[in-house]
């Protein structure tokens, strides 16, 4: 046997044995609903994308029932400068009037969103892309938010437009999609109780949809490493009451505190663990699911 030959037997038994290790994995999620945050710079990247969509394949071929939701930001950003309409941010969130609504319905559940199942079939799979419009999926109330005159010290409420977040969640579309061996594939748009259409955070419609599924894993996607420590060291695993004491003290500050709120309000409302993962690793959810090992911070319950 020459050394070219020995060397691709050693790859297959490596494999192999990578197999033999996540099989247990395999086992424990089967039948089990897995809901995926995608966003960011594994959505940007053209490899990372194309990795994400095989491992959404390989999920369901093995009996998980994967569902993504997705977000956008750029995309909508991209977008709207090209049409020159002018964006407003308050704590993070896009100002949208009626004008920029429809923009960000068209982006979120128009190119991106069908671009993400084109990449999931491509991959093998059978993806259909939906918004939370569909079937009373995401149900919205208007988001608003306060801010106190430094000079007066009066409290003024103010206006974010159509920007909304989940009041109630029916998943049974979602159910009978998975039954169906199809991904679904969701925009975060909701609809309000007058009809009108409401930009979601993407992180927030993923966890409100994780928690009223009682999904197994929440998985989301960022792009940084996890939840760090003072030392900037990751922390693999939490329970929601020691996540909530690093919010406390100061540990967790700034963007990462709206998503491990919630990583936790998932985890209290139904969902079995929530986990932060880096997004930019290829094959990140294969790895902290299938492996004993982990890429991220886990949080589960107390």
């Amino acid at each position: 046997m020459s050394e070219v030959d020995v060397a691709r037997r050693e790859e297959w038994l490596s494999k192999a044995g990578i197999l033999t290790e996540a099989l247990p994995f395999m086992r424990r999620y089967n039948g089990k609903r897995v809901v995926v945050k995608y966003g960011g710079h594994a959505m940007g990247d053209a490899a990372l994308a194309q990795a994400f969509a095989e491992d959404m394949v390989l999920m369901k071929q093995v009996g998980m029932h994967p569902l993504v939701v997705h977000g956008g930001g750029p995309q909508i950003g991209r977008m709207l400068e090209r049409l020159a309409i002018k964006s407003e941010f308050i704590d993070g969130l896009r100002v949208t009037d009626k004008a920029t609504v429809e923009i960000v319905e068209m982006v979120l559940a128009g190119s991106i969103n069908k671009g993400i199942v084109a990449s999931i079939n491509a991959a093998g799979g059978r993806a259909v892309g939906i918004s939370g419009k569909d079937a009373g999926l995401i149900t919205a109330r208007k988001v608003s938010r306060t801010k106190t005159d430094p000079d007066s010290n009066i409290e003024k409420v103010l206006d974010l437009g159509f920007v909304g977040e989940p009041d109630a969640v029916d998943p049974a579309i979602l159910e009978t999609l998975s039954a169906g061996g199809i991904i679904p594939v969701v925009a975060p748009i909701g609809l309000g109780p007058d009809g009108e259409t409401y930009n979601i955070n993407a992180d927030t419609s993923a966890g409100a949809i994780a928690a009223a599924s009682r999904a197994a894993r929440f998985v989301l996607l960022t792009d940084v490493e996890g939840v760090l420590d003072r030392d900037g060291k990751l922390i693999e695993e939490l329970t929601v009451s020691e996540a909530k004491g690093l919010i406390k003290d100061g540990t967790v500050s700034g963007g990462m505190i709206p998503k491990i709120e919630t990583c936790i309000q998932a985890v209290e409302q139904g969902s079995g663990a929530a986990v932060i993962l880096d997004g930019r690793v290829q094959r990140a959810v294969l790895l902290e699911l299938f492996t004993p090992h982990g890429v991220g911070t886990l949080i589960r319950g107390a």
